[in-house]
C-alpha cells in the first residue's frame, strides 16, 4: 500500500481491515334523567392495542479510542499561562482533536507527567510537574481512562503522588490506573471496568519503572510496576469479570521505533492470559500494531507505542504520534462473543512556532502544508515538508511486518 494515497483516508487514518405501559382505560359511563328515564350508554372504545416489545438487537457495539504521551513540558506550561495568576488554558493544545476524542464511547489519555500542582513546583524535564488544569482539560476532552503508570510517576516523590490521587477523587467518571492508596485499593480489580452499550471493558496498566525512584518500603503498592507475577494473578481475577480486557504497557526503548525482544516477550505474555488489548506508550514515537495470535481466541490486538500526543520535543520524529481506535462488537445472543471488528491508527503531530508558542495537536490529514510551513523545527530546517510525516508513516508501517495489514481474526 502507498501510504500517501490514504491522505483522506479518515483524517489521515490507517485501517486494519475487520476481524468485532401506560394504558390509558376509557369506561362505560351514562347519562341519565333524575326523572328515571332511560339510561343512555355510549359504546365503549376498543382496548389499545398491546404495546409491541422493543426488537432485541443482534449485537452490541462500542468504540474506544486511546492516545499516548501527554507530556507537559514546562514550555506547554508557560504557554498555557493565562491573565490571571495560576490559571492555565490547556484546551486550547486540543482543539482539533477533541471532536474526535467526544465522539468515543470511552477515551483513553497516558498522562506521562505528574499534575500534583503548584505547591510541589512546576517543571519539565528531567523531574516533571505541572498544574492541575492540565487534569481539568482532560475532563473537560472527555477522556474516560488516565493513565499513571509512568516511569515519572515519582518525579515528585511520594506525597505528589498521593495528591494527584487526590485531585481526580474530587472528579466525576474518571477512572485512573497505574496509581494506588493502598494494597487492598490494588486488589480491587472490579473498580476498574467500565460498562458502555452493555459491554464491559476492564483495565489494568503497568509501567517498567520509575527513572530509579524507589517506591517507598512500607508502600510497594503506590506505582503499578511491571512484574509477571503479580500481573498474571491481577489479569486473571479481572478477566472473568469483564467482557473485553484492557491492559495499558509503559515500556520499550525510548525513540525507537521497532519494539524491543523485552516488548515482544511481554506481548506475547500477556496474549498467554487472555488479554484483548494492549495499549502502549513510553518511547515517543510511534511504533508498529500487530495481531498477536491466541491459542483459544482471536488475536490479541497491540499498538506498541503511541508516540507523543503532545510534547514540546524537538526532533521531527518524536511530532508524529497517534490516537487508536477500536470497534469491539458483542453479540446478544450467548455465548455473547466479543470480538475486534476494526482497528486503526489515526496519525496526529504537534506543531508549535519559533519561540515554542502556538502549540497544537493536528489530525496528520488537516496538517497543511501552510501550517506545517510555520513549524519551529521546519524553519530550523530539521524536516522539508508535511511529507515528511507520511513518509515515515510507510516506514513504520510499510509492510504486514508492521502490523498495519496484520487481520484481526485467526489464519
Amino acid at each position: 500500500m502507498n501510504v500517501k494515497t490514504n491522505k483522506l483516508n479518515r483524517a489521515g487514518g490507517f485501517v486494519l481491515p475487520a476481524f468485532l405501559s401506560a394504558v390509558f382505560c376509557l369506561s362505560l359511563f351514562s347519562l341519565s334523567c333524575a326523572s328515571g328515564r332511560r339510561t343512555a350508554e355510549l359504546p365503549a372504545l376498543p382496548p389499545p392495542a398491546a404495546a409491541e416489545a422493543p426488537a432485541t438487537p443482534d449485537y452490541y457495539s462500542l468504540t474506544m479510542i486511546a492516545v499516548g504521551d501527554n507530556l507537559i513540558h514546562r514550555e506547554l506550561i508557560n504557554n498555557a499561562q493565562t491573565e490571571t495568576e495560576d490559571v492555565f488554558n490547556f484546551d486550547k493544545y486540543y482543539t482539533r482533536v477533541a471532536p474526535m476524542i467526544k465522539d468515543a464511547d470511552i477515551a483513553f489519555i497516558n498522562q506521562e507527567t505528574l499534575i500534583a500542582g503548584k505547591d510541589f513546583g512546576y517543571s519539565g524535564y528531567p523531574t516533571f510537574n505541572g498544574p492541575k488544569d492540565i487534569g481539568r482539560t482532560i475532563v473537560s476532552l472527555g477522556f474516560d481512562v488516565v493513565n499513571h503508570a509512568t516511569n515519572h510517576a515519582m518525579d515528585k516523590g511520594e506525597r505528589a503522588v498521593f495528591e494527584v490521587m487526590d485531585f481526580w477523587d474530587g472528579q466525576r467518571d474518571t477512572l485512573v490506573l497505574g496509581i494506588n492508596r493502598s494494597e487492598e485499593s490494588r486488589a480491587d480489580v472490579k473498580k476498574n471496568i467500565i460498562v458502555k452499550n452493555n459491554i464491559s471493558v476492564g483495565f489494568l496498566a503497568y509501567t517498567y519503572g520509575t527513572n530509579g525512584i524507589p517506591l517507598p518500603k512500607d508502600k510497594p503498592f503506590l506505582v503499578s510496576l511491571i512484574d509477571t507475577e503479580i500481573m498474571a494473578k491481577e489479569i486473571d481475577a479481572l478477566r472473568p469479570l469483564c467482557d473485553f480486557l484492557v491492559v495499558s504497557m509503559h515500556w520499550g526503548n525510548e525513540y525507537e521505533h521497532a519494539p524491543s525482544k523485552r516488548q515482544e516477550e511481554l506481548a506475547r505474555f500477556l496474549a498467554s492470559r487472555n488479554v484483548d488489548l494492549v495499549i502502549g506508550h513510553h518511547p515517543h514515537v510511534l511504533q508498529p500494531l500487530r495481531a498477536v495470535p491466541r491459542e483459544e481466541a482471536a488475536p490479541m490486538v497491540c499498538f506498541f507505542s503511541l508516540g507523543n500526543f503532545l510534547s514540546a520535543q524537538n526532533r521531527p520524529p518524536r511530532l508524529l504520534g497517534g490516537m487508536m481506535r477500536v470497534s469491539i462488537r458483542k453479540d446478544a445472543s450467548p455465548p455473547h462473543a466479543v470480538t475486534v471488528e476494526e482497528a486503526e491508527l489515526l496519525p496526529l503531530v504537534t506543531h508549535y512556532e519559533a519561540g515554542y508558542v502556538n502549540f497544537g495537536v493536528y489530525p496528520l490529514g488537516e496538517y497543511t502544508e501552510d501550517i506545517a510551513s510555520r513549524h519551529m523545527l521546519r524553519r530550523n530546517d530539521l524536516y522539508k515538508s508535511a511529507d515528511y510525516f507520511y513518509d515515515l508513516m510507510a516506514e513504520i508501517f510499510g509492510g504486514p511486518e508492521g502490523g498495519l495489514r496484520a487481520p484481526l481474526s485467526a489464519e
